[in-house]
């Protein structure tokens, strides 16, 4: 099996409530896998059927991965984790659940003669590209079943890691890739997604991506009110897209639904409580922003339009389904300058040669 050897120690075993077999647990001897568990489990089912009531674009998603190392604060996926008897906080970073025959039962799943061929996306929910893939590889397998069933799919990811399956995925019809950038200021970067990639080399990645023949866009996602949504954010995030070749750009406001609103409140006492009052009032009566904000956000994305090349609407990322909040503020701390984005490496395109 392809993950037989990959850990330092297969330490334990647990029971995972929705799984009939216990999950062997595993560590990796490696700085960015420390303090972390891997549970892997065999799933029975991995093409998962989205919600009618849900925004998205699309009726199905794979996920490989439940829980996820980036440890974006504000992830609106962390309350999932709560259904395995972990916490939304920690745990949701540091217990993380593999589907060790994912590509196998992918491969299955899309073979019966009932499948529809519809669109699949991947990354809806955590990232397939997180660290631990580059120990599993299961992404690879993946594709495969998409290329050879002739399923059309897609990805959103904050990993140049996809990039290591670019001759995979221009085997796969019509197939789209979509990054997320949230920001490209380094404090705001370490401090809300801090073991994420780097922004610039997720944007080096949408512009080796598109040269390849394969369309791919941006996500700034999420917007958040007061820390990454200055106009002069956003405009030079948009700027960087342009030059990458980005055939879409799009934006998702800030949305705080189940225990990640408290979360995000905890955050904001530690980094930046001058906030707090604001937030009270946005969140007050919804996990999203009131629609004048999230209309706010949606136009400072737009404004793209007049970049060249033109920034278009993203179709293949998940639909705008958040928002966020409206005075101003500084980014980080009040006072704080947005001198460029100092520690950050410019992509390929805009260094000299």
């Amino acid at each position: 099996m392809r993950w037989s050897n990959l850990s330092v120690a297969n330490e334990e075993s647990r029971q995972l409530p929705g799984y009939s077999e216990p999950a062997a647990v595993r560590r990796f001897d490696a700085p960015e896998a420390m303090d972390v568990r891997f549970y892997e489990v065999h799933a029975k089912s991995v093409v998962n059927r989205v919600p009618k009531a849900s925004r998205m674009p699309f009726r199905w998603t794979i996920n490989p991965y439940r829980g996820c190392s980036h440890a974006c604060r504000y992830c609106f996926a962390r309350p999932t984790h709560e259904y395995l008897d972990f916490n939304a906080g920690r745990d949701f970073e540091r217990e993380i659940v593999v589907k060790v025959n994912a590509p196998e039962v992918a491969r299955a799943e899309l073979s019966r003669p009932s499948w529809k061929h519809e669109h699949v996306a991947l990354g809806t929910n955590t990232d397939p590209y997180q660290w631990v893939e580059g120990r599993y590889k299961l992404m690879p397998g993946i594709w495969e079943a998409m290329r050879d069933t002739r399923t059309p799919c897609s990805v959103l990811t904050k990993s140049p890691l996809l990039l290591r399956d670019v001759d995979l995925m221009k085997q796969i019809p019509g197939f789209t890739a979509n990054l997320s950038v949230p920001t490209i200021d380094e404090k705001v970067w370490r401090a809300t997604e801090p073991h994420t990639p780097s922004p610039c080399a997720r944007i080096e990645a949408v512009a080796e991506l598109n040269r390849a023949g394969i369309p791919t866009g941006v996500l700034i996602a999420p917007l958040i009110p007061g820390i990454n949504d200055q106009p002069e954010q956003v405009e030079r995030i948009l700027e960087l897209c342009a030059e990458a070749g980005a055939v879409s750009v799009g934006g998702i406001a800030l949305h705080l639904r189940g225990s990640v609103k408290q979360l995000w409140f905890e955050w904001l006492e530690e980094h930046r409580p001058d906030l707090i009052p604001r937030y009270r009032k946005l969140y007050a009566r919804s996990a999203y922003a009131p629609q004048a904000e999230r209309d706010r956000l949606a136009a400072m994305v737009q404004t793209g339009g007049r970049l060249s090349p033109p920034a278009r609407p993203d179709p293949a990322a998940p639909a705008p389904a958040e928002p966020p909040e409206a005075e101003q503020t500084s980014l980080f701390r009040p006072g704080f300058s947005q001198a460029r984005y100092t520690g950050l490496r410019e992509p390929r395109s805009r260094r000299a040669p």
